[in-house]
């Protein structure tokens, strides 16, 4: 047998991939390079080669390397990276210190176990890269199969066999192209954010607070404000956000399990993919890249999608106003406070060019849409009850606050007020479905219990009539009535 003849399909196929990668196949790497969002120099080049060559190489049902995305972005938020100076690390340290002391007025949740940190924007990248991972994974993951399911359903008949042989790779390959757009995005957003929870979900650990010098600085600029006003307005923000998710440890698990569930309801659209297939121009793979980041392949959004994110979203306002709302109290010294949170809101609202960018790839919008409202709500809330009776909504899940609350916070609030005075608040919905549920329940364990009392009655009946039948032949010996 010749050693064409004993050739297995995948193995073709990565011989293939081999020419087509050293530069001797239809497709230039370049184009690949575009393909994948990265610009056309030799050392992305090369990355990309050595990306791809790697997911060749990838262990079958390994899943997608995440480190591809963690060194894309790593790579970009390098990039123009200026080192912070004693001076601005001493400002942004003391003004850690300083919020930490005016948040202790402003609200109950305590301080952070851990010292807050400065990160480059390397770090953040690296850091945040496995909550975006874990974010992104279902959709990477449907449109590398949907992919390579149309891939192999659109090609030549001789190839069909060829194409199933490899399936496993052209996933992975497909997962590093995802992982790399990924990346892209990660990468710009180092350059966009202020801090660990400029974004509004956990991406550090809960016990974490940390600054990026270099974007904070570039945040102040042409505010017309002193630095050390925005660094401390951004000090406290950042500490209350970090302190909220380490008072309520169940939030972090219950958000980010809330935006992968929706993640997983995420279906891909194969006729858009069968048309790029079908259409596919070698030397124009910009389409299929561009397809990958417009949102395009996501059809809508499902009903039980629909549900989750307003789930999400009413969880993501609240965060943000109770955040608001603790900021602005604990900054009354600052002369300027209202200028640096009015910033801050617009950003919120807004978002940058690489979180519009994660928005279309994943088909997820992280901006929360009622922040404004949430805030009010937070607020009047305080001022009703006080910051301990307003903090304590955050210690279980079943305490937090509803999207019906923000739109009218007067039921709410009365109970709070009933509490404080020690009385028993006037049964709300909840209350009286709840109350239903269980009166039903006790009323089907009575039932239950009779039922069982009336047969054990049946079952102890039995064994007396046969002891009166012994005792029928015990009186023999009595003597006869007259």
């Amino acid at each position: 047998m010749s050693d064409d003849e004993s050739k297995k399909p995948e193995d073709e196929f990565q011989e293939m991939l081999r020419e087509l990668l050293s530069g001797n196949g239809a497709i230039d790497p370049s184009q690949l390079a575009g393909a994948a969002g990265l610009p056309n120099d030799p050392a992305a080049l090369q990355a990309l080669i050595g990306q791809l060559q790697n997911a060749m190489q990838a262990t079958p049902g390994g899943g997608i390397n995440w480190q591809t995305a963690t060194d894309q972005a790593i790579a970009i938020a390098s990039e123009g990276s200026v080192a912070t100076t004693p001076a601005e690390r001493n400002a942004l340290e003391q003004a850690f210190h300083v919020a930490a002391l005016w948040l202790d007025e402003a609200t109950v949740v305590t301080a952070l176990a851990q010292e807050p940190i400065l990160m480059t924007r390397a770090q953040w990248a690296k850091d945040t890269m496995p909550v975006w991972a874990q974010m992104a994974e279902p959709v990477a993951t449907s449109i590398s199969d949907a992919l390579t399911r149309v891939m192999t359903d659109q090609a030549p008949e001789e190839m069909r066999s060829m194409m199933a042989g490899a399936s496993q790779m052209m996933r992975n390959i497909g997962g590093a192209l995802f992982a790399m757009q990924l990346g892209q995005v990660v990468g710009q957003l180092s350059r966009e954010v202020v801090s660990g929870g400029d974004i509004g979900i956990p991406l550090l650990d809960e016990n974490r607070a940390a600054l990026v010098p270099q974007n904070v600085a570039s945040f102040g600029e042409g505010l017309d404000l002193g630095d050390d006003q925005v660094q401390l307005y951004l000090a406290v923000r950042e500490l209350a956000h970090a302190r909220l998710f380490r008072h309520a440890r169940w939030l972090r698990l219950d958000l980010i399990s809330s935006i992968t569930e929706f993640a997983r309801g995420i279906t891909i659209d194969t006729e858009r993919l069968e048309d790029l297939a079908e259409g596919f121009d070698p030397s124009n793979p910009e389409e299929l890249r561009q397809a990958m980041v417009d949102g395009s392949l996501i059809p809508p959004k499902s009903e039980a999608q629909l549900a989750t994110l307003a789930r999400l979203e009413t969880t993501l306002a609240l965060i943000e106003g109770w955040v608001d709302v603790v900021t602005a109290q604990a900054t009354t010294r600052l002369p300027k406070a209202d200028s640096v949170a009015e910033m801050v809101r617009r950003r919120r609202a807004t978002g940058g060019p690489a979180e519009s960018a994660f928005a279309t790839l994943v088909g997820l919008e992280l901006r929360p849409r009622r922040l404004r409202e949430a805030a009010a709500f937070w607020q009047k809330v305080s001022d009703a009850v006080g910051t301990e009776a307003r903090d304590a909504l955050w210690a279980h899940p079943d305490l937090i606050p509803s999207g019906k609350d923000i739109d009218d916070p007067s039921a709410l609030i009365a109970r709070l007020e009933a509490e404080a005075r020690g009385e028993t608040p006037e049964p709300d919905e909840f209350d009286a479905a709840l109350e239903q549920l269980l009166q039903q329940e006790d009323s089907r364990e009575e039932d239950a219990a009779a039922s069982g009392s009336a047969s054990a009655s049946a079952s102890d009946a039995e064994p007396d009539a046969e002891g009166d039948s012994d005792s029928g032949e015990g009186r023999r010996d009595d003597p006869p009535h007259v």
